[in-house]
């Protein structure tokens, strides 16, 4: 009886979820498929991707079995680098889900009929309740914007009448 947390990337949007009675998944490996009614979730087929172990260390795919190793690695899967040729010993989990698997994420390969995130429409009240708010904003901007435009327009008047009264002087 072992629980996971699980990950589902679908269309630019993730969705978790936490399984539980998931030893279907003991011993599967990243790549491989899995079918949706194992997760409770009825038509769909999934993909293996990555996971973590409980102590927050990466899978890695090219890592065979679940121990944790330490490697030596430069700009891949796990490590981020910001020059070249820069190497780094990074600790990292194996590529098999085993008991001290703490997520597991998954990418969708076949929809089921079952929407992943549940109800995805907004709220009726939420949408109201956000509707008087911008009314109001609305309304305060031209306030603001009068109040700006006024002091400019007199400027812009009050050298126009200098520089008409200055440029007869000069005339002269």
């Amino acid at each position: 009886m072992v629980d996971f947390k699980v990950v589902i990337g679908h269309k630019d949007k993730s969705f978790q979820r936490e399984v539980k009675d998931a030893d279907t998944l003991l011993g599967m490996k990243i790549g491989q498929k899995v079918k949706g009614d194992s997760l409770g979730l009825e038509g769909y087929e999934f993909e293996i991707t990555g996971g973590s172990d409980k102590c927050g260390f990466p899978m890695r795919n090219d890592l065979n079995g679940v121990k944790r190793t330490k490697i030596y690695s430069s700009k891949s899967q796990g490590i981020k680098s910001n020059r070249k040729g820069i190497v780094k010993r990074k600790s990292m989990a194996g590529n098999t889900i085993f008991d001290g698997t703490a997520q597991i994420n998954l990418k969708v390969l076949k929809e089921g009929k079952e929407k992943l995130g549940g109800e995805e429409a907004p709220k009726e009240d939420g949408a109201e309740a956000e509707a008087p708010k911008e009314e109001a904003k609305a309304e305060e901007t031209p306030k603001e914007e009068k109040k700006e435009e006024a002091p400019k327009e007199d400027k812009k008047e009050d050298a126009s009448k200098e520089e008409k009264e200055e440029a007869p002087e000069k005339k002269e």
